[in-house]
């Protein structure tokens, strides 16, 4: 008899995207390349240079050891200039905790905010590794229904009538993952003062923040000197610096989230490992040139594909789209988005997800990230869409 698993983890799906690469082992041998658009990881290298740096490193006796639970000084001071370019903030190495890819730093927010019976109100399509955890932690996800008409943005009322006296925070991911789409500072300054009115807090995800095109300052929230009563955000330089394996993560928040953050750190990870850490500081001080010219190129592919998928003929339509991703509803009405992609991986040899995993109700769509597929394979990825019949 096997051991009895919890029923909160029992009842979490699994993750989706280990689920749709199972099913590469069942896809005929025909021969045809398989276009993998199922996972965002940037299909080029790190920088040479940042490379290089880190190779020098390896020789190092500390770069084996821990470091602080939150991260080098050196390191978080780094983070600081960084944070003053991009968002004009004046924020101290105490706001940061340097984190196990930006799923840890959204464990880290979760569980020093919240308990069991607590409810988080999150913006649909969700990235599913949210609401994954919130089940995990007995803690309930409260859904604002995606609104294809809005391209997926959070609309700040129907968020506030979503808050009852057990909502510990607002969710929300910009860019969007999935969908793509990019909320205002507007609207991100919205749903900070719905936070502030209600005494909770915003949680804002920004694992693509650099790729928002024009490399335009996402949001004004750290230049308000109260930012950290009610804003805690999840960031990562995971895909900035083409470092997803090295899970480059952060956490930031006020000095005194930072404090008790680091008690669940400290029993979760210990530390960001320093190769890590390293390759950060590095990125932060010397490739601002590099990541511009890989946004440039992100915005380039975005483009083409949106006019080549766009084009007549095509049954499968984008709902919205942007940064890594296009959000596409498939036009077969009475199949799941599983069915449809396992489709699509038999006829087509395309890996993408279906929509259902990104909330409840969306079983009419697929997530695309072309963020891995060079420009020059664009025109064929669209094309087998194209072929895709009744």
């Amino acid at each position: 008899m096997s051991m009895m698993m919890s029923p909160l983890i029992a009842n979490v799906h699994f993750p989706p995207i280990s689920e749709v690469k199972r099913w590469l082992a069942e896809r005929p041998n025909d021969g045809v390349e398989l276009i993998d658009l199922c996972q965002a990881v940037p299909d080029y290298a790190p920088a040479p240079e940042l490379t290089e740096y880190l190779s020098g490193l390896l020789g190092d006796p500390l770069i084996s050891k821990y470091s602080s639970d939150e991260g080098l000084p050196e390191v978080r001071t780094a983070l600081c200039g960084y944070y003053a370019r991009k968002y004009g903030a004046e924020l101290s190495p105490d706001n940061f905790c340097l984190t196990i890819g930006a799923s840890q730093a959204f464990w880290l927010a979760i569980v020093t905010l919240c308990r069991a019976g607590d409810e988080v109100v999150v913006q649909a399509p969700y990235y599913f590794d949210h609401p994954m955890a919130l089940d995990i932690l007995g803690i309930c996800g409260v859904y604002a229904p995606f609104v294809e008409s809005g391209n997926g943005l959070p609309d700040p009322a129907t968020i506030e009538s979503l808050i009852s006296d057990r909502t510990r925070a607002i969710l929300v991911v910009s860019p969007s993952n999935p969908t793509g789409a990019i909320a205002s500072p507007e609207t991100i300054r919205e749903l900070f003062e719905i936070a502030k009115r209600h005494n909770i807090a915003l949680i804002l995800d920004e694992t693509y923040n650099e790729f928002i095109p024009g490399g335009l300052c996402p949001h004004e929230l750290f230049r308000d000197p109260a930012w950290g009563n009610h804003f805690v955000q999840i960031a990562s330089f995971g895909k900035t610096f083409a470092l997803t394996g090295y899970r480059a993560g952060q956490l930031v928040a006020s000095n005194e989230f930072i404090h008790h953050a680091l008690k669940a750190q400290d029993t979760m990870s210990v530390c960001q490992p320093r190769i890590t850490q390293h390759a950060v500081k590095f990125g932060v001080e010397h490739l601002d040139d590099w990541v511009a010219a890989n946004r440039n190129m992100m915005t380039r592919r975005h483009d083409l594909f949106r006019s080549e998928f766009m084009q007549p003929g095509n049954r499968f339509r984008i709902a919205a789209s942007g940064a890594f991703f296009a959000w596409v509803r498939h036009p077969f009405g009475n199949c799941s988005g599983r069915e449809v992609a396992k489709r699509l991986v038999d006829e087509a040899a395309i890996l993408c997800l279906p929509g259902e995993v990104f909330g409840p109700g969306l079983e009419g769509y697929l997530r695309l990230a072309f963020g891995n597929i060079r420009e020059e394979a664009i025109p064929e990825a669209v094309r087998r869409f194209r072929e895709i019949t009744c």
